[in-house]
């Protein structure tokens, strides 16, 4: 009989904090608060992974490279796009990324990776700090619904029901997790590009997305999927300086 109503009562306040995190989230900062507050002392600091780069060229043909990335939240990511010795690659740190091409420094724009922002920094930053840079993208908080994604339910911020054009994204319900972006592309808005975060696994205290996909206009064009993946281990913080991109490498590969 006691384990019965222990039962209940572990049954009932599961149901009231459901309950009281859906009253809760009425707006875009509120649910990014409560992704946060999720996951804040668990999530891990830093990754590394490599991953099959595959680009579907406009034939249908496509081309796989391996890529080595490595980030550290909040906000900086390194990506070595191919061998380490070609030179080619990107880092995003302090909102702006810098280019590489065979080893030359092509200059450094401001940007704001969202996929990192949704995907990672929002689990190790002070919340206010993401709603100020989702506020800033362009992204109306006001606007909240709800949708089935992949089976599952999901928050969709940024835009009214049945509005698949706006700036917006979709964060799953039950684990809080970013799953979707979708947003007019940049060189040409009436075109709708949209970027997909699937296959999430247990990673430390928290989750990765191990495939990533990337379309225009409904028509794939490039896919990320990722392995070798170890959470929390020691970052050499040289590998997002520009000036050292040439002489460091993620995973220590051999030069060629």
């Amino acid at each position: 009989m006691r384990t019965r109503i222990i039962f209940v009562c572990l049954a009932a306040s599961l149901a009231l904090a459901t309950l009281t995190q859906a009253q809760e989230i009425r707006d875009g900062s509120a649910l990014l608060t409560a992704m946060h507050d999720r996951y804040k002392d668990i999530w891990y600091e830093s990754v590394v992974f490599k991953e099959n780069a595959i680009t579907t060229n406009p034939d249908g043909t496509t081309k796989t490279e391996v890529w080595d990335e490595v980030l550290v939240m909040p906000g900086k990511l390194r990506i070595n796009i191919g061998p380490s010795a070609d030179g080619n690659g990107l880092i995003f740190a302090d909102n702006s990324i810098t280019r590489f091409r065979n080893g030359k420094n092509l200059g450094t724009q401001h940007f704001v990776h969202m996929l990192l922002v949704l995907g990672f920094d929002i689990y190790r930053q002070n919340p206010a700090a993401t709603i100020d840079l989702v506020k800033a993208d362009g992204f109306d908080l006001s606007q909240i619904h709800e949708e089935k994604w992949d089976g599952q339910d999901c928050y969709v911020i940024g835009a009214a029901k049945g509005d698949l054009k706006s700036k917006q994204f979709w964060i799953e319900k039950n684990r809080l997790l970013f799953v979707r972006l979708i947003e007019p592309d940049a060189k040409d808005p009436a075109k709708t590009r949209e970027s997909r975060f699937r296959g999430y696994q247990k990673l430390a205290g928290g989750w990765i997305s191990t495939r990533v996909e990337f379309d225009t206009d409904g028509k794939n064009y490039f896919n990320e999927d990722y392995f070798a993946i170890k959470a929390d281990t020691k970052v050499d913080p040289a590998l997002f300086d520009p000036n050292k991109f040439a002489n460091t490498t993620i995973f220590n590969d051999p030069k060629k």
